[in-house]
């Protein structure tokens, strides 16, 4: 038996035992996918086990995360920071090998995975990111960044919509360094593939501009590593297709019943059997020497690129001092801007954003981004950043056209490849669209801003479909994604210096209609997430609470009712934030005591009600979709009048005769 033979024996041994010691997980793709992994990690993948987030490392997604024991025992095998002992707690918790792979808790793991196609998307955001670098930084004899990005997925990964428009737009760019490791073995959960899914995948993806590689036996580690090679010299993104085994070796290969199943001790033992292993999680001294000299390999290639980046810096002085520049994340002097907010009396906020972006973009070279096919509107896109396209890998925006999804998934790959600050942007209503990727983003905490504009049921003519309600409640049900709904360019730049300073995943809601100028607002103030924006003259009998678009109108209503009762009203930018300050400060603006509390925003977000008593108190909210009309009769269709709101509130004051 050769070595190659007897490492792939070993490798399916501990990667089944690792799924039927944890009694759950997947052991058919892990077994199906071996050979394609193992002539991955010899041959082509080049990594460091020392400094994992050595820069010029390849990437691998496991956007397939479910085949999580067998990448496991991989890095275990190839020297990363995973024990044998970590293999036996897999599955268990806060161990290093949860179910599904997750950013940032095993060594040498690029990003959580595990809802299928989003890894797909999050790996085009990595080849993207990728290209910006090597044409900003490299030059003739210096391939400072020269990395592929390989993503492995299964038949339902590409099933997925998200994958789908994320490799349409890879081939649209050209994405060459970009490798989809197609794992068909023509098996899902349920069933043979071919129930619910007969489309010639090989066809639909050199209709979209990829190098198709066919591999009739994904099962040869040498016909695999072959193909890897080839796909490594194309000038296009390659997908390359590996026709494998579900479940191979197994008394259940080829059949369902084997996805999502571990074997029997029964089981376990006719497989070992049949494999020749007699020892449970045990690598032999020759198996580990040839796993390690990859390893090794990967080493020397580090302390090469280390070389040529110190030459680099002499013979290359000025782009040596941009790549440095690039890396040091330098910030943005927030307060300053701060000091010019005059300028944008009178503005949308779609329209102050616009300006804010730019004036920080341009200091900050790391923001990339775009939006689906809506920029002209939304107004997020850097003025002077040019088109990223295969023609311009230096453009700063990207065209993801009309791909919420991918946009959103892809943006986070751009964030996890390096030091980059990603921003996607569409209208608030079609934020639906990317719930998926924003929960992935904020479950990871990566720096990637949306910019959501057309804020409100105010947007008038475009009618129902186009009306936001339910949406800014289901991302604030986002844990660990900070939503910003300002009135006014303070409270922005509010938003701003938040996400620059901790770089926790953000969502900026903007209006798309003009604001009226509101001197009563405060930047400092707005960075604790609520504040108090008209305070009483003593003690209020009436509190407002509101965000947004909203404010003007929470003001207009505050005056009035101040003829007759003490009233205050507290402006919530981002709740996330205000429910980190101190319980002091929060009692202070929220002023439980008042007689009635009543919120007024154009959503029916839910989150309100953890600060009123919903039977005592009031809340003013969306409760229907409205037809089309101008914004203005929508706004008032919906209930959003100084008058209205004036007759509910005394209505709820009568009713319970609070004076």
């Amino acid at each position: 038996m050769n070595i190659v033979e007897k490492t792939l024996r070993y490798l399916k041994s501990i990667t089944a035992e690792t799924v039927s010691n944890a009694k759950s997980g997947h052991t058919g793709s892990a077994l199906g996918a071996s050979s394609i992994m193992l002539a991955l990690f010899k041959k082509h993948y080049l990594f460091d086990v020392s400094e994992t987030d050595f820069l010029n490392r390849d990437r691998l997604v496991m956007s397939a995360g479910h085949t999580s024991a067998l990448y496991y025992t991989l890095l275990s095998m190839f020297g990363f920071d995973v024990s044998l002992q970590d293999l036996k707690e897999f599955r268990k918790y806060d161990s290093k090998t949860p179910g599904h792979p997750e950013y940032g808790t095993t060594s040498g793991v690029e990003v959580s995975t595990g809802p299928l196609g989003q890894g797909v998307a999050n790996a085009v955001g990595m080849a993207i990111a990728e290209s910006m670098l090597e044409e900003r930084f490299n030059t003739v004899g210096f391939p400072i960044i020269n990395n592929f990005t390989y993503c492995y997925c299964g038949d339902g990964d590409l099933m997925e919509g998200v994958a789908q428009e994320a490799c349409s737009l890879a081939g649209t760019l050209r994405l060459n360094k970009f490798i989809l490791l197609y794992d068909s073995n023509d098996v899902t959960i349920d069933g043979r593939v071919n129930i619910s899914n007969r489309e010639n995948v090989a066809k639909k993806f050199k209709a979209m501009g990829f190098n198709v590689i066919h591999v009739l036996n994904g099962n040869s580690y040498r016909a695999c590593s072959m193909a890897i090679g080839r796909a490594k010299k194309s000038k296009k993104p390659t997908i390359i297709i590996f026709k494998t085994i579900i479940g191979i070796g197994t008394e259940k290969e080829g059949i369902s019943a084997v996805h999502a199943m571990p074997l029997s001790q029964e089981e376990m033992n006719v497989f070992n059997k049949k494999l020749g292993v007699k020892d449970s999680f045990y690598i032999p001294n020759d198996v580990r020497e040839f796993c390690l000299e990859a390893t090794r390999r990967g080493k020397l290639e580090h302390e090469k690129w280390n070389q040529l980046l110190a030459v680099y810096a002499t013979s290359q002085p000025e782009l040596y001092k941009q790549f440095i520049s690039f890396f040091s994340r330098k910030k943005a002097d927030i307060d300053k801007m701060e000091k010019n907010i005059a300028r944008f009396n009178g503005l949308s906020m779609r329209q102050i954003n616009s300006t804010i972006l730019n004036d920080i973009a341009e200091k900050l070279t790391h923001i990339v981004g775009g939006a689906a096919d809506v920029a002209t509107s939304t107004m997020a896109q850097i003025e002077y950043g040019g088109t990223y396209s295969h023609a311009n890998r230096r453009g700063r925006n990207i065209h993801f056209g009309v791909r919420e999804h991918a946009m959103g998934a892809i943006c986070n790959g751009i964030a996890l490849y390096e030091d980059f600050i990603a921003f996607d942007s569409t209208f608030l209503a079609f934020s639906n669209y990317m719930i998926p990727a924003l929960r992935m983003r904020a479950l990871m905490n990566l720096p990637v801003m949306s910019f959501f504009t057309h804020d409100t049921v105010n947007v008038g003519e475009d009618g129902a479909t186009h009306q936001p309600i339910e949406q800014i409640g289901q991302m604030r049900s986002i844990y660990g994604l900070n939503v910003f709904r300002p009135c006014d360019a303070n409270e922005l730049l509010a938003g701003y210096k938040t996400f620059l300073s901790d770089s926790n995943p953000t969502v900026f809601i903007l209006s798309k209609k003009n604001i009226p100028e509101n001197k009563m607002s405060s930047y400092k103030e707005a960075c604790n997430g609520g504040y108090i924006l008209k305070p009483a003259k003593k003690e209020a009998q009436i509190v407002i609470y509101t965000s947004g678009s909203e404010v003007p109108l929470a003001l207009e209503v505050a005056n009035e009712l101040s003829k007759t009762f003490d009233t205050s009203v507290v402006s919530m930018p981002c709740m996330e934030i205000f429910e980190k300050q101190t319980l002091a400060y929060k009692s202070k603006v929220l002023q439980a005591d008042a007689k009635l509390r009543v919120v007024i925003e154009a959503s029916n977000d839910t989150n309100w009600l953890k600060y009123i008593n919903y039977d005592k108190d009031l809340f003013i909210k969306v409760n229907n979709y409205f037809k089309s009309g101008d914004g203005k009769t929508v706004y008032a269709k919906a209930g959003f009048t100084a008058k209205n709101i004036l007759k509910e509130i005394n209505k709820k004051i009568s009713e319970n005769k609070y004076y």
